[in-house]
């Protein structure tokens, strides 16, 4: 271990992250660990690869780094992952190596990939803890200025207890105990030649704070982030979709529509054909409610209306069922990574009577747009005589769709 640069590191440490006046500069890479199998957190799948908030946990953990300010991310791959060196061998910025039969061993794949290339600092990481924010990434390289090493934790503030069979058998102080996270920031030479003096020995180590401090590299503590949780058992995912569910892109659309009575025994409504002793008059079969669902799931997706997709002028839509249009409306959405949330229309009239079609109006509104029927809405109201509906003129209805992006 050289001679320490930093002759204050207890006071800084204590007094929070110091101020650095002429810093030099220099190339920090993260390193994400992501060799493990991780099945104890369910789904059949190494938790890296499963999906998390609509994108996978690996996807949400690199693009944390890589808006963080990191020059380079070395991302240690099993040998298995074929498919998956494949997708990542073309991305900028990113190195890959292979792991090796423990972590510690892949973390020195990492380290030495990354001496290769000339960086001098490193951020290791698990990539099972997809919601590390910019705040904790920034603190520990800040903390590199003034420190070998340092790493985010939590202090303890439960009580602990030691427990055998079901119960407990004794109580531990918590005083100065803290709850380890990542990133764990190192200046790479250092944690480095601590790894290769590990792997010498034979031995391995629960993370790389262990590592440094075997090689008398003291670390200093960052404040970690409660929300920085690793996945590790399979409602961590709930948890953490919850937390990256800040970031989501959520729109909302809004439809309206109106059709007037004509001849005719019968409407469709939502998909539902109606007995009445008038039918609706349209350039297709004039199902109000779709074309009001259809319009708002456009407007949720900034694309216009029916007649920019279907225009009314064009004879093979004439007489044509509405469904089609929705369809539309729902892959476009799909198309452009959202989901569709929910969708509730309320159509206007004096007559037919909705409320006993309802349900099999929501049941044909969730087959066409391939959700759950708990997700669509389907509801009437009078206009109390006012206005062409209350005189029974026509219909109206007014829908509005969320989508959120998957």
């Amino acid at each position: 271990m050289p001679s320490d640069p930093f002759p204050s590191v207890s006071a800084a440490a204590t007094a929070g992250r110091p101020k650095v006046t002429h810093a030099p500069k220099h190339q920090t890479a993260a390193l994400i660990v992501a060799a493990g199998k991780g099945l104890r957190a369910g789904g059949g799948l190494a938790k890296q690869w499963r999906p998390l908030a609509g994108r996978r946990v690996i996807d949400w953990t690199l693009d944390a780094f890589l808006g963080a300010g990191v020059d380079r991310i070395a991302l240690v791959l099993s040998a298995e992952d074929h498919d998956h060196w494949q997708e990542f061998s073309s991305r900028d910025g990113i190195f890959l190596t292979t792991g090796g039969s423990t972590r510690a061993q892949s973390v020195a794949n990492g380290l030495d990939l990354l001496a290769e290339h000339g960086l001098d600092r490193v951020l290791i990481h698990d990539a099972a803890r997809p919601c590390v924010s910019a705040r904790v990434i920034g603190e520990v390289m800040a903390a590199l200025d003034t420190h070998w090493a340092a790493a985010p934790a939590l202090a303890v503030t439960d009580a602990l207890w030691r427990g055998r069979d079901g119960y407990v058998t004794g109580t531990e102080d918590r005083s100065g105990l803290f709850a380890a996270q990542t990133p764990q920031g190192f200046h790479l030479p250092q944690i480095r030649a601590a790894h290769h003096q590990l792997a010498a020995e034979g031995g391995d180590a629960a993370d790389d704070v262990e590592v440094a401090r075997a090689a008398g590299i003291d670390v200093a503590i960052i404040p970690g982030d409660p929300d920085n949780m690793k996945i590790t058992r399979p409602e961590d995912f709930d948890r953490a979709a919850r937390i990256l569910g800040g970031d989501m892109d959520v729109r909302l659309g809004n439809g309206y529509d109106v059709h007037r009575f004509g001849p005719g025994d019968e409407v469709v409504l939502c998909g539902v054909p109606v007995a009445h002793d008038r039918g609706l008059q349209g350039h297709s079969d004039a199902d109000v409610g779709l074309h009001a669902i259809t319009d708002a799931l456009y407007g949720a997706l900034a694309e216009g209306d029916i007649g920019r997709h279907f225009p009314p002028s064009d004879p093979q839509w004439k007489g044509a069922a509405s469904d089609i249009f929705l369809r539309h409306a729902a892959d476009l959405t799909r198309s452009k990574g959202y989901q569709i949330s929910n969708v509730d229309c309320t159509l206007v009239c004096e007559f037919p009577k909705i409320t006993p079609h309802a349900p099999a109006m929501r049941a044909a509104v969730a087959q066409i747009l391939s959700i759950d029927i708990s997700r669509v809405s389907i509801k009437a109201t009078t206009s109390e005589r006012l206005g062409f509906t209350g005189r029974g003129e026509g219909i109206a209805a007014i829908a509005t769709a969320c989508v959120v992006k998957s």
